[in-house]
Formats: structure tokens, C-alpha cells, sequence
């Protein structure tokens, strides 16, 4: 792709692969804050949504996204026998973040939720939750006294911040990846990215407790 348009502030916060699409949510809209990236990435932690897919013809044009389109049963395969759902969530009304999710382990299911208004954090919007929301899940799974977990999640940056392969430009992610460095002695991780909204059972209900922690539901 040659420039994704992040619209953070605007009629509809989001993603667009033209100027004019970008240029229908912000013309008009006061105090409207846009710009535009050459990787999904950096729009998508920019505006604090996630890229719609939908809005690509082949899966070629976004080799970031690729691995969303892997087939549900391998994606979903547990490898450590314990492991975490997790999602995030942003109300615009409020400008609060959230995350939601749950942990199994010994056949036993505990749910993690949370909200927060850090003016920073909230200005990721939803990314902040999925951050928040795989380090709670970690925490819990310390507590726990774990010492392998499979963390499944849809946005990318779950992985790529605690990996250090993608950079990290705010406040947010780079006490993501602090804190993921700070426990490898602790905890194995395995991170597994499915894909979001395509009737995956844990990764829907992690949607729900996200959009209830921050009251959209």
C-alpha cells in the first residue's frame, strides 16, 4: 500500500487507503486530527483502531495482516494447555479504555476486566485495552503461579510491542514491552493472533467483556 489516512479525531475515527475518504470524515469536523502513514502500524496506534480488512481486495496488500487470515483451527489450537482471551474496547463519550478476556487453567476459568482514563493511554483509544488487557492477563496468570501461557488476541500489536518488533512510540507501549521483558524469567509466553469478529467463541467473548467494561454494552 502506498499511505494509510488515520483519522483519530473526525466524523468516523478509522483507517482509509484514500485522501478523499479521509477527507469525508474531517472537512467540517472541529478540531478534527488526521494523518497520514506509509504502515498499517503506525496509523493503527496513531488513531487507535483497527485497520478493517474489508477494505483490501487480497490479503497480499497487507503482509502485516496476513497472519488474521490463517484458518480458525490452527489458530485456535491450544499449545500449553492454560491459556487467555483477550480484547479491548474505547468509549468515546466517556474517553475511557477497557479490556476484557478471561484465563483457563486446571480447568479453571477466571475473567479479566478493567477500565482506565489516563489521557495518555486514551488517546490510543481501543489499543490501549488490548495492551492493559494482555498484561492483566499475564499478572493473573503469575499470580497463578503459571509458567507457560497461550495469549490469543486480533490486533497485532499484542505481539509485536512485547516482542519489540514493532516500535514503540508512546507511553503506553513501550511499559507494554518493559513490562513483557520484565517477566520472561517468570512466565513463557505464546502469543497467537486469530481473527477478530469471525465467530471465534473466546475471542467474542473477550469482545463483550471489553465493550462491557467501559459501558457500551
Amino acid at each position: 500500500m502506498g499511505k494509510y489516512y488515520a483519522v483519530k479525531v473526525g466524523k468516523t475515527p478509522g483507517i482509509y487507503l484514500t485522501w478523499d475518504e479521509c477527507k469525508e470524515n474531517v472537512n467540517g469536523f472541529p478540531k478534527a486530527e488526521y494523518k497520514s502513514f506509509k504502515t498499517v502500524e503506525e496509523a493503527e496506534e496513531f488513531a487507535g483502531v483497527k485497520f478493517d480488512l474489508s477494505k483490501l481486495d487480497t490479503k497480499d496488500n497487507n503482509p502485516d495482516e496476513n497472519d488474521d487470515l490463517k484458518s480458525d483451527t490452527e489458530s485456535t489450537k491450544e499449545k500449553s494447555g492454560c491459556y487467555a482471551f483477550v480484547d479491548g474496547s474505547f468509549n468515546e463519550v466517556t474517553n475511557t479504555y477497557g479490556y476484557g478476556g478471561f484465563l483457563v487453567s486446571d480447568g479453571e476459568k477466571t475473567v479479566v476486566q478493567g477500565l482506565g482514563n489516563n489521557e495518555e493511554m486514551a488517546s490510543m483509544r481501543n489499543v490501549a485495552g488490548e495492551i492493559e488487557g494482555a498484561k492483566a492477563a499475564v499478572k493473573l496468570a503469575i499470580e497463578k503461579g503459571l509458567k507457560e501461557l497461550d495469549i490469543y488476541y486480533d490486533y497485532a500489536g499484542i505481539e509485536m510491542w512485547a516482542t519489540g518488533e514493532w516500535k514503540r512510540n508512546k507511553v503506553g507501549t513501550m511499559a507494554y514491552h518493559e513490562y513483557i521483558q520484565s517477566v520472561k524469567d517468570k512466565i513463557k509466553l505464546n502469543f497467537i493472533k486469530v481473527k477478530g469478529h469471525s465467530g471465534i467463541e473466546g475471542n467474542e467473548e473477550a469482545d463483550k467483556l471489553a465493550k462491557e467494561a467501559v459501558g457500551l454494552l
